[in-house]
């Protein structure tokens, strides 16, 4: 699976049960870049304690926004960098909702807010060759990218719906240790 373009991003990783890893269990992650070098996304479905209010207070910037919608956690590399994803208008949910234009950072979008956005703190990333060995190891499923899974209002529900987006009732999946002995 060396060929990086089997992974065309913007897509949706989905942890497998076993994935036991705190930062990674049960999560799904929009993977929106895959380059031989590496590869980057965002866990859509951990939302934290602090809220954007309270983000951009201690940071000086002027919100017009909902100042109680969360930050998400985004993943464990640079927790302290700040990143939006956000739709520029409202699209269709078959559309994806990721493009070079639609990352930016809050100064962009700060007095005119849009209706869907997530503000990530740190993301997900993986050296080369990496994310291909976790594949071939089987700890991601792979599933195109659904605007409701990403900008939902209840992310606790993110990774089942993921699952059964693909056809995949998750309960049925088994959980195992990567020495192969069985947890369920």
């Amino acid at each position: 699976m060396s060929d990086t373009s089997t992974l065309d991003t913007p897509l949706l990783l989905l942890a497998m049960p076993q994935v036991h890893d705190p930062c990674f269990h049960r999560s799904v992650v929009l993977l929106v870049r895959h380059e031989q070098e590496g590869s980057l996304g965002f866990i859509v479905n951990r939302p934290t304690e602090l809220k954007i209010g309270e983000i951009l207070e201690d940071l000086e910037v002027d919100w017009v926004g909902d100042e109680n919608s969360p930050a998400y956690f985004g993943g464990p590399v640079n927790p302290e960098l700040g990143t939006l994803v956000y739709l520029e208008r409202e699209l269709e949910d078959d559309e994806l909702p990721v493009n070079p234009q639609t990352i930016g950072d809050l100064d962009e979008v700060s007095q005119l807010p849009p209706g869907s956005f997530r503000l990530f703190l740190g993301y997900a990333g993986w050296g080369e060759g990496q994310l291909e060995q976790e594949l071939l190891r089987n700890d991601w499923l792979i599933a195109p990218v659904q605007r409701r899974l990403i900008f939902t209002d209840s992310p606790d529900s993110v990774w089942r719906n993921a699952f059964e987006s693909v056809g995949v009732n998750p309960d049925l999946l088994a959980s195992y240790n990567h020495d192969g002995s069985d947890v369920n």
